[in-house]
């Protein structure tokens, strides 16, 4: 096992603590340099900091906009400057880091040129829900420095994303399956509390923005009528769930199981999604825990990027619900 795969054991013990974990694997990986796990702890720290500073958000003022607008032309909220300041800053002094991307910076951010990966980073997804405390996250994804950002999903080295809600969660895959972190704010660690994450085969939920209905071309229309449809013989209809922030809906159906959609409409005709540090990451990890995700017709993680803001359709989750609605999608159905 080379770095490259991952410093995470297949089949790690409940308990574990995700620094000892990461530094376990790289022992066991034969031409290991140390460096990919060291990022890796240091994002996890950047998370740990983050958690602090939306528990606290209310009390320290931290709430609300900032009246300024992002490259992506939406409205920037204290906290998703704070966050970004603090994955860069921590990056940074991590010294293995040559180039950050993020969703608040208009062009890549050189740190370290020593450093082997390139990491990109949504700081803070569904900030819009921040003021009305509704779980928000942070998404990532880490790559070689060799190719910059221009490069597909298949080449993630690592990605994984965070939870801020009734508890700070972090799901991790570096290759080799998927596993999922509870911090303990008393001792300030991540341990092990979901090892060898599977998103089931077929789930009874879908997550989708239904107020973007009447934006959606027909065959995507036909899906949504479809699956709301009564059919007992195909486990219709299913639930509906959609909380808003990538993160929070992507864990429960990752854990769940079912479908998330977010396709292109005519206000989004490329899609609404950043491909290169939500869409990326999340499908990795999806892919890794025996899920899907697909662009509607091909591969998520296939596409090849052209800039550091592209976007895409974003559908994820068990693959015979992703499957299904692909069929829709290309005119199978």
């Amino acid at each position: 096992m080379s770095e490259s795969q991952g410093p995470l054991p297949a089949a790690p013990g409940v308990g574990t603590t995700l620094e000892s974990l990461i530094t376990t694997g790289m022992r066991g990986a034969p031409g290991a340099t140390g460096e990919l796990s060291s990022l890796l702890n240091a994002i996890a720290l950047a998370v740990r900091i983050i958690h602090t500073k939306v528990r606290a958000a209310g009390l320290a003022g931290m709430l609300g906009y900032t009246g300024e607008t992002n490259v992506q032309g939406e409205e920037v909220q204290k906290l998703d400057v704070l966050a970004n300041d603090i994955l860069v800053a921590v990056l940074e002094k991590s010294a293995k880091c040559s180039l950050v991307a993020s969703e608040e910076l208009e062009n890549a951010k050189a740190l370290s040129p020593s450093g082997k990966y390139v990491v990109a980073f949504d700081p803070l997804d569904g900030s819009s829900n921040i003021d009305v405390n509704i779980s928000i996250g942070t998404i990532f994804c880490v790559l070689r420095a060799t190719d910059g950002f221009v490069q597909p999903g298949t080449k993630i080295v690592a990605a994984g994303y965070s939870v801020y809600g009734s508890a700070t969660t972090l799901v991790l895959s570096t290759g080799q399956g998927v596993h999922g972190f509870t911090l303990d704010p008393g001792v300030g660690e991540f341990f092990l509390s979901q090892p060898n994450i599977r998103c089931p085969e077929k789930g009874s939920i879908y997550s989708v923005n239904e107020g973007n209905y009447a934006r959606w071309d027909e065959r995507v229309k036909k899906w949504a009528h479809w699956i709301k449809s009564e059919d007992k013989a195909q486990g219709l209809p299913y639930g509906h769930r959609y909380v808003g922030s990538l993160v929070a809906d992507a864990h429960r159906t990752l854990l769940k199981g079912g479908i998330f959609a977010y396709p292109a409409d005519k206000k989004s005709p490329e899609g609404k999604l950043r491909l290169l540090y939500e869409a990326n990451p999340v499908a990795y990890i999806f892919e890794q825990a025996g899920g899907a995700a697909t662009n509607g017709q091909s591969r998520i993680l296939d596409i090849q990027p052209k800039a550091l803001h592209d976007r895409t359709p974003l559908v994820i989750g068990s693959k015979r619900d992703v499957e299904a609605f692909r069929q829709f999608a290309v005119g199978e159905r």
